[in-house]
């Protein structure tokens, strides 16, 4: 038998039938389970899916709305909305190295402890930082860190400055009002922002803007009843008093006597809106609105008129001021200076506790009562400042005779600078009460009947006596015009007594013969040696009440050379 015989080669096995139709089967079976669910999630699942997508690609942001304006009465602006820069993440698409944290925080000048904590915050949106000059926020977008983006926003900026700070107020991050008329006035200013929506990359980055979802709509203009000017020559003049009688602080009011407007509002200490950093919240108070203070005298004339409208005296009425001393059980009510019987008139011109007391314990104590409510105090003056205040007028039902003497020169209650401005509307403009406003009006306004005009102008008759020579304010006068006005000098209060610190305050109007500007200032515990409201108060007055008078155009009512002061060495009379 040979060697190399040929080898025998197996066929190859065949699969057999039963498992080959297995096989199939479930290849069948599996392919109809794909076309099934292929089908269930383009037609069931479909919404469900989009939205898994669009959650992942595609983001909707905020489009912020253009800040009305805020100008002054002829249209000088004191607060604009300039184009600034944000910048925000999403957190879950953001990716940037320590390094590049560390970067970007000396470009925005913070920390990169702070940049961290904003990243790990709630929620998918974040801002990094807001309201960038654009320089900035260019100089970020450079280091090119993935999911870093921007968006263009605007940020408030007050030409006024400290001048009319808390008047206008201010915005936060998200340019909604936080103080003052920014605050008040948010919905007419602040408009409505918009929305889009966009497509990112997985890197966070817009690569396309899908559609605008609600266009923003724009904030409307207000315009204030302020004038800039005037505005500016009162704070010039009130920091200058307070600095040169070293007072703690001080506001002043300018109300058109016709239509009620506050033509400027200005307060001591301020601060800088466009740089509000560590400003202590003090400085940020208008105190003119919100605080209160001790009338002190200048509540005499109310009291003379209550009584003259009662026909409980006339303008020659003597007073017996009882040698400047009056005891009413345990308590006795002083005069600065002993001057004897004084008529009605010379109570008001010398400014004689003892005589307004006298007079004002002669009336029922709900007719003093309703005098000095119907004149605004005790409400507040509905000006839709945030913060006004009503200050305290007690039901008269709870007055002892003390009480009621005391408050017929002005202790015993509080009031706000501008309350005090707008009661003395009735004397200004023949017995009517002016509604005050800080929005700018047109035409004439009706005030409220609170006296008879003859009364109205007797009393401003004897407050014309206050600023001459025997008064308690000769240094009140202004050249050209007759003044009428009243001073004030009230002792603070500190929980339940009395102290030795001093509000000065002076409240007058011009041109007497017609006035067309009330002028009220208050200052805060002078301490440059006098505290008195004709010396500290009426030189500020003066001096604002002449340039006010002229920059308005206001026709003088008296020769230029009218302003009689009393002789050097010689003694004026101040109140107690």
């Amino acid at each position: 038998m040979r060697a190399n015989a040929r080898r025998t080669v197996a066929p190859p096995a065949e699969l057999p039938r039963t498992r080959a139709l297995v096989i199939f089967g479930a290849l069948a079976l599996l392919f109809v389970v794909l076309i099934g669910r292929s089908l269930y999630l383009q037609w069931v699942e479909n919404d469900f899916l989009r939205g898994q997508g669009e959650a992942r690609f595609s983001r909707e942001i905020e489009v912020p709305a253009h800040r009305g304006r805020i100008v002054d009465r002829n249209g000088a602006a004191l607060a604009i909305s300039t184009p600034v820069k944000s910048l925000w993440v999403f957190r879950d698409q953001i990716d940037a190295t320590s390094a590049e944290i560390a970067s970007l925080a000396r470009v925005l000048d913070t920390t990169p402890r702070e940049i961290a904590s904003q990243l790990k915050g709630d929620g998918e949106f974040a801002f990094v930082a807001r309201q960038l000059p654009p320089e900035t926020a260019e100089r970020a977008m450079k280091l090119g860190i993935k999911g870093l983006n921007e968006q263009n926003e605007y940020r408030r900026y007050y030409p006024g400055g400290d001048v009319t700070a808390q008047i206008v107020g201010f915005t936060g991050d998200k340019d909604l009002g936080q103080e003052g008329i920014e605050l008040a006035q948010q919905q007419w200013l602040g408009g409505t922002p918009g929305s889009r929506r966009v497509i990112i990359n997985r890197r966070g980055d817009i690569v396309e803007d899908v559609a605008a979802i609600r266009a923003p709509q724009a904030g409307r203009d207000l315009a204030l009843s302020i004038d800039s000017r005037l505005q500016y020559l009162a704070f010039r003049e009130l920091k200058a008093g307070i600095e040169r009688t070293r007072a703690k602080a001080g506001s002043l009011c300018i109300l058109d006597a016709k239509t009620g407007e506050i033509l400027a509002l200005a307060n001591w200490p301020t601060y800088n809106p466009n740089r509000r950093d560590k400003v202590a919240r003090e400085r940020m108070r208008n105190r003119a609105l919100t605080d209160t203070f001790e009338p002190g005298s200048t509540m005499k004339p109310f009291t003379i008129a209550a009584a003259l409208e009662a026909g409980k005296v006339r303008a020659d009425t003597v007073i017996h001021t009882e040698a400047g001393a009056l005891t009413i059980g345990p308590n006795t009510i002083h005069d600065a200076h002993r001057a004897g019987p004084l008529t009605v008139a010379q109570v008001i011109q010398k400014s004689s506790n003892v005589g307004a007391a006298k007079i004002g314990l002669s009336l029922p104590s709900e007719t003093l009562w309703r005098m000095f409510s119907e004149a605004g105090f005790g409400t507040k003056p509905s000006t839709g400042y945030p913060g006004e205040v009503s200050g305290r007028l007690r039901a008269p039902s709870t007055w002892k005779p003390i009480e009621q003497a005391t408050m017929s020169y002005g202790h015993g209650l509080s009031v706000s600078l501008v309350q005090l401005a707008r009661a003395y509307t009735i004397f200004a403009d023949d017995g009517e009460l002016k509604p005050v406003t800080l929005l700018k009006t047109e035409g004439a306004v009706a005030g409220r009947p609170v006296i008879s005009a003859e009364t109205a102008r007797k009393v401003r008759h004897m407050l014309e006596l206050v600023t001459l020579p025997g008064g308690t304010a000769p240094q009140a006068q202004v050249a050209g015009y007759h003044v009428a006005g009243k001073t004030g000098t009230a002792r603070k209060v500190e929980g339940r007594e009395y102290t030795r610190k001093y509000v000065a305050s002076f409240v007058g109007m011009a041109p007497a013969t017609h006035p067309r500007l009330v002028v009220a200032i208050m200052i805060d515990e002078p301490t440059g040696g006098d505290y008195y409201g004709g010396s500290v108060a009426g030189p500020i007055f003066s001096n604002v009440m002449g340039a006010a008078l002229r920059m308005l155009g206001v026709p003088t009512d008296a020769p230029i050379d009218n302003v009689v002061l009393p002789p050097p060495g010689s003694e004026i009379e101040e109140e107690s």
